[in-house]
């Protein structure tokens, strides 16, 4: 029976052919997985760069270019049967000797590029002081080091950059900026999938460097999970080296807190984490995040995630105000009062469930009985928005021991005036950071980080986090800033605009407005009456993402919202305004559009 691997391209591929193509496909697939009469076979491919790739006909006029080693298969995309034999051409494999990780490169425009090196090259070249073992000791190529050798300049590697798998271009920027050969493995280290890989690597070993790769292959023993496979959103599935490592680590000794900018993959790492430690774990796991709307849309992912029903009954969503109102209820035989005469405010609510669960379970530093806490687990998403005595009610309610808080946070999306360290409120927590972003394009990163200033931000750890470092893995398009003379006209705009990208074929679904205050929105969806398009307002849009955003109204004295008087108060209040205009950007993962009339705000980037 063949051992077949999905890669990340092929269900996007799938789902975007015609219904009749698509089903003959996933019937073909699952012939060939249970080897019966009438399956696909492989069929070689004529001037392939790499012998072991082969086709499969999958559809009339559509096959998919598979990578072949004995019996393990990994299946890379689905294409028009002339697309296919093209791609199967271009492309060779291979498994980096350093970290064992499966490689893709587009051999043929390598050779294209080639005789240009050459022609470009110097007496000097870059890599020069550099011997032949040392690069070939950061998982360099050994086929593609003459090709290395030819560059001259720090240029010559970003050109190569498209056409290079991440884990040979990365220490060869390293080293080209001029860093050293250490900094340039850890960044290499950095793509490694588990930190509890030992063993000798073969590179000839298909299937192992597929078992390592998570982001770019997954095995699928039967069709039931095949079809979960195509079927599923890719942040199911395909997780990102350093998501994996973080999200399906064995264990935890002390608290975690996972620090990284937006599109980095916070949220996924935390919904990865709780399915785990439901999976395996050792009691029943809370999912916090800071609203009741975020918490719901969890809890969606979570049903997504998570198919066994019992594993999913493990964990619990919920935000901490909601967690602290059950707390008392539950104490006091009905729901607290917080509106009117005798209401309590939430600061005084999260007081009295931290005291009743003390009395109930024991002081904080009470935990020989660990079954005595409400949870075994908590994991925390947008953990930069929860305020003092939220983190000392859910440092209560879960006991101390491995794997009790996984945290996760940013604190340049915050739009609370919360800034608390970890550690001083009961949580030494070990600090890892992701700073690659995989939703944002470049071009729209760069804009959001001159908007938010790229400044450092406190909160979650002692001392300030800064943006340095902070990047993305593709391009795309740069956000379009547009200047109105009046209101109307600015109304106007946005819907011409949204208008467009339905013309595009954007789903209502993938794409949202958002505006600063609620006569803005109210303003926006009569505008956009008759469309099913989300309008809501920045604070609304908070862990929610999106192909495209309109934002309108960012114009002076309503982004930012007037602030008071008092210089401390005043550069707050500025601050988290810009925090919440930085986070309605950072919603749109391929497009940006803003909007004003009159003078824009300040904080738009020249």
């Amino acid at each position: 029976m063949p051992r077949l691997a999905i890669g990340p391209e092929f269900p996007r591929e799938l789902s975007a052919l015609a219904q009749p193509v698509r089903r003959d496909a996933v019937v073909a697939l699952r012939r060939f997985l249970l080897n019966v009469s009438g399956a696909p076979h492989p069929e070689r491919v004529r001037g392939a760069r790499d012998p072991r790739v082969a086709t499969l006909r999958l559809a009339d006029g559509h096959r998919g270019v598979v990578v072949r080693q004995r019996d393990v298969y990994w299946l890379r995309t689905v294409l028009p049967d002339a697309e296919a034999w093209s791609y199967a051409r271009r492309h060779r494999y291979a498994v980096n000797p350093a970290i064992g990780v499966v490689e893709e490169w587009d051999a043929a425009a390598l050779e294209r590029v080639e005789p240009a090196l050459r022609r470009s090259v110097r007496p000097s070249r870059l890599f020069d002081p550099i011997c032949d073992g040392d690069l070939l000791g950061l998982g360099l190529d050994g086929h593609a080091l003459p090709l290395f050798r030819l560059i001259t300049t720090e240029a010559d590697v970003a050109a190569l950059e498209p056409l290079l798998p991440p884990t040979q271009y990365v220490p060869l920027a390293v080293l080209a900026r001029g860093g050293t050969l250490a900094e340039a493995w850890r960044e290499l280290d950095a793509w490694r999938a588990s930190d509890e890989e030992t063993g000798p690597i073969d590179p000839e070993d298909l299937y192992a460097a597929l078992r390592r790769s998570p982001d770019r292959a997954v095995f699928v023993p039967d069709k039931v999970a095949l079809d979960r496979v195509l079927r599923s959103p890719d942040w199911c599935t395909f997780l990102h080296p350093p998501q994996h490592r973080l999200a399906r680590a064995a264990r935890y000794e002390q608290p975690v807190l996972v620090v990284g900018g937006a599109g980095t993959g916070k949220t996924v790492v935390a919904l990865h984490r709780a399915a785990h430690l439901a999976a395996r774990g050792a009691g029943p796991v809370l999912l916090v995040t800071f609203s009741q709307s975020l918490a719901e849309e969890l809890s969606a992912k979570l049903d997504l995630l998570i198919e066994d029903e019992v594993v999913r009954k493990r964990v619990e969503v919920d935000n901490a105000e909601r967690l602290a109102l059950r707390i008392v209820a539950d104490s006091e035989g009905r729901r607290p009062v917080l509106v009117g005469p005798g209401a309590r405010s939430l600061a005084q609510l999260t007081d009295d469930a931290l005291r009743l669960l003390s009395i109930s379970t024991g002081d904080l530093l009470d935990d020989v009985d660990p079954g005595l806490k409400p949870y075994r687990h908590v994991v925390v998403d947008e953990a930069q928005d929860i305020s003092p005595a939220q983190w000392r009610l859910l440092r209560a309610a879960v006991p101390r021991a491995r794997d009790d808080l996984f945290v996760v946070g940013d604190p340049h999306q915050r739009v609370t005036d919360t800034r608390v360290a970890l550690g001083a409120v009961g949580i030494p927590a070990d600090q890892h950071t992701l700073g690659l972003s995989y939703r944002l394009p470049q071009e729209l990163l760069s804009f959001v980080v001159r908007l938010r200033g790229g400044g450092p931000s406190t909160g979650l750890v002692r001392g300030a986090t800064d943006m340095y470092g902070f990047s993305a893995t593709h391009n795309g398009e740069r956000p379009v800033v547009r200047a109105y003379d009046t209101a109307e006209a600015e109304l106007a705009g946005l819907r011409a605009t949204v208008d467009a990208w339905l013309a595009d074929g954007v789903a209502p679904g993938e794409m949202a407005v958002g505006a600063r205050n609620q006569r803005l929105v109210r303003d926006a969806k009569r505008v956009l009456d008759g469309l099913d398009v989300r309008v809501s307002t920045f604070q609304q849009l908070k862990g929610l993402e999106f192909e495209r955003v309109a934002l309108i109204g960012v114009a002076e004295g309503v982004v930012p919202e007037p602030p008071p008087e008092e210089p401390y108060a005043r550069a707050r209040a500025l601050q988290r305004e810009r925090s919440i205009l930085f986070v309605a950007c950072t919603r749109a993962r391929s497009m940006l559009y803003i909007s004003h009339s009159g003078r824009g705000s300040p904080f738009l980037p020249l």
